[in-house]
């Protein structure tokens, strides 16, 4: 601080006045580390801080002290000027900082070259199955869907007209639902994206939500005439795709719960999925043809993109998971076709021929 203030400016936490008679006790009316503005002359303090031209002599302070003190600031011990308060590195540690950042740089490139590597080399897929389970009534059905794996790390299962839960940590089995008799039983599967609901779709139209924790029925979902062979949720909305020929968007959170229909399949919809940011829905049809759907103009006769290019059903479908107008679809027997779109652009990018059904 300016000497000028020194005598004027003075915080009430070091004065020697508020020592008692015990030196290990001060008497101060707030935090200690505050100053006490009641002592202070601020205007006069403000004054000398910002006053440059004049020089306002300090009583408490001679000339030879202040000519000393001045001395002491800007002299070093051989009388030669310098800076107080400035950072200077010595150039041994200047020239060991720059090595040091130097060499960081080196690592982060060479980190970045074999990760390059690594992503450039082919996968390794595994020669061997990692765990067998039994599944004894399994429908050997190419048009249902009734396997779900969920974020959860449970893997939900129909067998016949059962449907379980297997847990991959505890290895615990539970019987979620048992329907009775041999026409009706799950046709599709699918967990929401909290886990908290698994979708069920049956031979006989039912489509039901179910809650896992307490093992209940929460909700029946209408709308379909024949089986619901396919389910995709986005967000709230479950879509489901049915033997009828229909999509149909469900808000859960309702109780009239369709939104919105699309029948511009001529056969039975067996493939839905939505992309990773909600905007689009691809779904695939018994007549061998895929729909991009927008989820802002959903309707019979809206859609974006109608792809017609497999020669037989189209199950399987996954959207790119770094690129979002990127889907990729497998064909049936007859066609045996993994094909690439770009959504965006409505062209198909690449096919590969796999000699067998993709679902």
């Amino acid at each position: 601080m300016d000497q000028r203030v020194e005598g004027q400016v003075q915080s009430e936490w070091y004065s020697p006045r508020r020592l008692r008679d015990s030196p290990t006790q001060f008497d101060f009316p707030g935090d200690r580390f505050i100053p006490n503005r009641s002592l202070m002359n601020l205007d006069q303090a403000h004054s000398l801080l910002t006053n440059r031209i004049k020089e306002l002599p300090n009583p408490n302070f001679n000339e030879m002290y202040r000519q000393k003190l001045i001395e002491s600031l800007t002299l070093d011990t051989e009388g030669r000027p310098f800076r107080m308060l400035v950072f200077r590195g010595s150039p041994k540690s200047s020239g060991r900082w720059i090595r040091l950042i130097d060499k960081m740089r080196n690592d982060d490139a060479e980190a970045l070259r074999n990760s390059n590597k690594q992503y450039q080399s082919p996968r390794q897929l595994p020669v061997k199955e990692a765990k067998i389970l039994d599944a004894p009534n399994i429908k050997n059905d190419y048009y249902v869907n009734i396997i779900d794996w969920g974020k959860n790390n449970v893997l939900a299962v129909a067998l016949g007209g059962a449907l379980y839960l297997w847990n991959s940590e505890n290895k615990s089995i539970l019987k979620l639902l048992e329907v009775q008799g041999d026409s009706d039983y799950p046709t599709s599967i699918a967990w929401s994206e909290d886990t908290r609901s698994l979708a069920v779709g049956y031979m006989h139209s039912t489509l039901q939500l179910w809650d896992t924790e307490t093992a209940k029925c929460v909700r029946c979902l209408e709308g379909h005439k024949a089986r619901v062979s396919t389910l995709a949720w986005n967000g709230h909305t479950l879509t489901s795709g049915s033997r009828d020929k229909s999509i149909i968007n469900h808000d859960v959170r309702v109780r009239y719960n369709p939104t919105s229909y699309m029948r511009a399949h001529t056969e039975e919809v067996c493939g839905l999925k939505w992309s990773r940011e909600g905007n689009l829905l691809a779904s695939g049809g018994n007549e061998n043809n895929i729909y991009i759907w927008e989820a802002s103009k959903m309707n019979s006769s809206n859609f974006l993109h109608q792809f017609k290019e497999h020669r037989a059903a189209v199950k399987a479908l996954a959207w790119c998971p770094f690129q979002f107008n990127v889907l990729a679809s497998g064909g049936g027997t007859k066609d045996g076709c993994i094909k690439i779109w770009n959504t965006q652009k409505g062209t198909c990018i690449h096919s590969i021929d796999t000699n067998t059904q993709a679902s």
